[in-house]
């Protein structure tokens, strides 16, 4: 379901519908992106994105009324106080409702499309595509589903915050999924 035929309702009135709106956004999954490597402010946010901070303000309180990130400390900044936010690997953000899934799945897809323009296709080690429909056995699916889980908790964990001295920018997508027969 596209996310403009989502019923109208508040991001509070239901956990699956509300982080699947949270993330009806393009910017947002960009911003969860960035909140996987270190705490960001709604500052640091912006200046990464070229946004203006009311609007990082705007996403990350949508994500986090969402459950998408959590709030990750504060800090006195020039008199105020700026909140940190965290993108948290630990928990599976998809929501339960299949149609939900589906259409999270579909907005990681359009995710993909917007990162390969900035993708460095010259070189053969600057890419890696596998992609099928495979029949298997129920126990070989569970484990080398286990074992994606395993690398995209290692790759979350390798992350350094944007422009890390020594480090490379790069784009990882794991969408996998049982389908009908």
């Amino acid at each position: 379901m596209p996310f403009s035929k989502l019923p109208n309702m508040s991001l509070g009135d239901e956990p699956g519908r509300a982080s699947l709106r949270a993330t009806a956004h393009p910017v947002r999954l960009q911003i969860m992106s960035l909140l996987t490597s270190a705490p960001m402010t709604a500052a640091e946010v912006a200046r990464e994105l070229g946004l203006t901070h009311a609007n990082a303000s705007y996403h990350l309180r949508n994500l986090l009324a969402g459950g998408l990130i959590v709030q990750a400390g504060e800090e006195k900044i020039r008199g105020g106080v700026a909140k940190r936010y965290r993108y948290d690997t630990k928990r599976d953000h998809a929501p339960e409702e299949p149609e939900q899934r589906r259409a999270l799945f579909a907005a990681l897809g359009s995710e993909l499309i917007r990162r390969t323009a900035s993708g460095r296709f010259g070189e053969k080690r600057n890419g890696l595509l596998g992609d099928g429909e495979f029949w298997i056995e129920p126990e070989t699916w569970i484990e080398l589903r286990s074992k994606f889980v395993e690398l995209v908790d290692e790759l979350h964990n390798a992350a350094r915050p944007p422009r890390t001295p020594g480090t490379i920018r790069t784009s990882t997508t794991v969408a996998m999924f049982e389908m009908e027969s």
